[in-house]
């Protein structure tokens, strides 16, 4: 890359790039008159896993680093950066699948009743107190730590946290008159369900979504600092926090983990605040 931009893209920087550049500083290639290129770099021209020529590391915060180094001597910006990410895509994606199963769960107990509400709620109190770390742990020692197999845990037994609340609101909806005037002009269960009950059950739903985003996010970050969540590799939050609280000399990585974790949760809760406004049909906006 650097050959190119000296050279101004010569195509002999391809077979021998070292040579074209100690050729390049008398301004001739070959015999012909070359022109400097240049270049925009990125803002932060760091990948979450290059190593950088610090000297010792965890480095502090200067020009080239910003919030420093780690301990392996890796951009703590460019990993905050991309763990940022991860942890939004993984949230986004738990919550919106677990939401689902949770809502579709709560609405059939809560609708139907009887047997099928007590069948399912004895089920999915035993389903609750299976000990969800020991599982992730055993099936990652069989699998391997992968990000895709801890958003499949974790959807398994994060599903749970909506089906109280959603199946509360539709026992209390299914004996109102809306309800029963569907039933007697022959509205099937299915339209009752989702398109009658559920929109009235939403605002109590979105009230439970930040919670259930910022135990998401929290079930990651504690994960990864016990070990047990993302491939070491992977840029994480809580691989961050982990260092933190082994380099106790280096406190700006302490510092970095906190201020990370209270921005992005704010940011989350006041997102979903403000979803759930959007969906309350009891709110007006003057």
């Amino acid at each position: 890359m650097q050959c190119l931009i000296k050279t101004g893209g010569r195509e002999e920087c391809w077979d021998d790039p070292e040579a074209v550049m100690i050729e390049a500083e008398s301004g001739m290639v070959g015999g012909e008159p070359v022109e400097a290129g240049w270049m925009i770099w990125p803002i932060i021209p760091y990948n979450y896993q290059t190593i950088s020529s610090v000297g010792t590391a965890p480095s502090a915060p200067d020009a080239a680093h910003w919030l420093g180094t780690d301990d392996t001597a890796r951009d703590v910006l460019a990993r905050i950066i991309y763990g940022f990410r991860l942890s939004i895509i993984f949230t986004l994606v738990v919550t919106i699948v677990s939401s689902v199963i949770g809502i579709a769960a709560g609405a059939v107990q809560g609708y139907f009743g009887g047997r099928v509400d007590l069948v399912l709620q004895r089920l999915l109190e035993i389903w609750s107190s299976t000990p969800s770390l020991y599982v992730i742990i055993i099936m990652f020692a069989i699998l391997g730590r992968s990000f895709w197999l801890l958003v499949a845990l974790s959807i398994l037994f994060g599903w749970p946290a909506l089906v109280g609340v959603v199946r509360a609101e539709f026992l209390r909806a299914r004996n109102f008159e809306y309800v029963r005037a569907a039933r007697a002009l022959g509205v099937s269960d299915r339209v009752i369900m989702f398109r009658h009950i559920l929109p009235n059950a939403m605002v109590a739903t979105l009230t439970m979504l930040p919670f259930v985003v910022t135990g998401a996010i929290s079930s990651l970050a504690a994960l990864d600092y016990l070990g047990y969540g993302l491939p070491a590799s992977a840029p994480s939050l809580g691989e961050l926090a982990l260092q933190a609280k082994q380099n106790l000399q280096a406190p700006w990585l302490a510092f970095t983990a906190f201020f990370t974790f209270a921005i992005m949760l704010s940011l989350l809760i006041f997102i979903f605040e403000g979803v759930r406004d959007a969906f309350d049909p009891r709110k007006t906006f003057k």
